[in-house]
């Protein structure tokens, strides 16, 4: 299929979980299943994932996902066919922490030849977590290095530094400044949402690691739950992007949350790397701000989050990929993922495109 052709698209990929009960308080999955029908739907893209990561190296589509030892897989094509290639790390992440056999939302980025994966041990509902890193120079088979943790929240090294003592480590990504070159690893979530801290030269630590240059991206003050995370920062016509999840996410066993409450992608943007990030309408992120790009819809798609953006080109758009619970079978199945695909505009009217017709404006939203 022709590059551009492909890139009219959105697509998805569904994998089973087990049944979803409802209590009383919380949505049934009948209310769930009518949900509103602004968004496009997403397509099948025939491959079971979570926490999804996509860089496109050589002509060539790998996906990083969380999961046992971190599976990495290829296509030539972002809808697949595709072929895994094996796992980022040989065993165990050498971090001690809870479920370090199982690590959570991979990035993987490039520079001078060698790869880098970042990504998180930790438990859900805790704050005792961590982010590491392992590297390679090969996508096809080279063995991964693991270097261990950069920062450790709740327990271990360097958890008494601030603001790890009151963020939480997990769902790490990696933006470049296109002015300096420095780069910034941006991460968290609940526990005072998302901030940003930068790295050194070789990309293995954080530059000042005992006073760490941080800076928040979002925040909702003057809530009890702070409900966000997974944030990824893009950049395009002079813009930098803060993507990040809004919401509750996957674990519905007690219940679906109400109406709204669910995960939703929103984003802001800055001139800055370092923000402050507003929405359209000017609000900032760390007032709680953010423009809902992508939500639940058409009674098949719920709870869309755990994004990430494939960059594109001149000639192509910016992918934003991410996981939802896939609904269209009815309440037995789970997470999915699935692409869509931006335009991005100065005038920050945003456009979302889902086969040949289907377009959403941020102005509508």
């Amino acid at each position: 299929m022709h590059h551009l052709l492909l890139l009219s698209i959105i697509i998805a990929i569904a994998t089973p979980l087990g049944a979803i009960p409802s209590q009383s308080g919380a949505q049934s999955a009948k209310q769930v299943y009518q949900t509103t029908k602004k968004f496009p739907l997403a397509n099948p893209g025939n491959i079971p994932v979570h926490d999804p990561n996509i860089i496109l190296h050589n002509e060539q589509y790998y996906l990083f996902k969380g999961g046992v030892n971190i599976p990495i897989f290829k296509s030539a094509n972002v809808s697949g066919p595709w072929e895994k290639l094996g796992t980022v790390l040989a065993g165990d992440s050498i971090i001690p922490k809870t479920n370090r056999t199982r690590p959570w939302a991979p990035t993987t980025i490039e520079k001078d030849g060698t790869f880098y994966c970042y990504y998180t041990v930790s438990a859900k509902g805790s704050r005792d977590s961590a982010i590491g890193v392992a590297t390679t120079t090969s996508l096809d088979g080279s063995p991964w290095t693991d270097h261990g943790v950069l920062i450790n929240t709740g327990t271990g090294a360097g958890s008494g530094v601030w603001p790890y003592t009151i963020t939480n480590a997990i769902d790490a990504s990696v933006v470049f400044d296109r002015d300096s070159g420095q780069a910034y690893l941006n991460y968290g979530s609940f526990w005072h949402d998302i901030w940003q801290v930068p790295l050194e030269d070789d990309l293995l630590s954080v530059r000042d690691g005992e006073a760490p240059d941080a800076v928040q991206l979002t925040f909702i003050p003057r809530a009890k739950t702070k409900p966000e995370e997974g944030v990824w920062v893009s950049f395009r016509d002079g813009f930098y992007y803060a993507w990040f999840s809004h919401g509750n996410c996957c674990n519905f066993k007690n219940g679906f949350p109400g109406r709204g409450k669910e995960y939703s992608i929103r984003v802001g943007r800055s001139r800055s790397v370092r923000g402050p990030f507003e929405d359209k309408t000017g609000k900032s992120l760390l007032e709680g701000g953010g423009t809902v790009v992508y939500g639940s819809n058409h009674g098949a798609v719920y709870a869309p989050g755990g994004l990430g953006v494939l960059p594109g080109n001149n000639d192509s758009m910016d992918i934003l990929y991410y996981h939802y619970l896939n609904t269209s079978g009815g309440f037995k199945h789970g997470v999915s993922l699935c692409f869509a695909f931006f335009v991005f505009e100065l005038a920050f009217e945003l456009t979302v495109l889902a086969g040949s017709s289907a377009r959403l404006e941020l102005s509508e939203i």
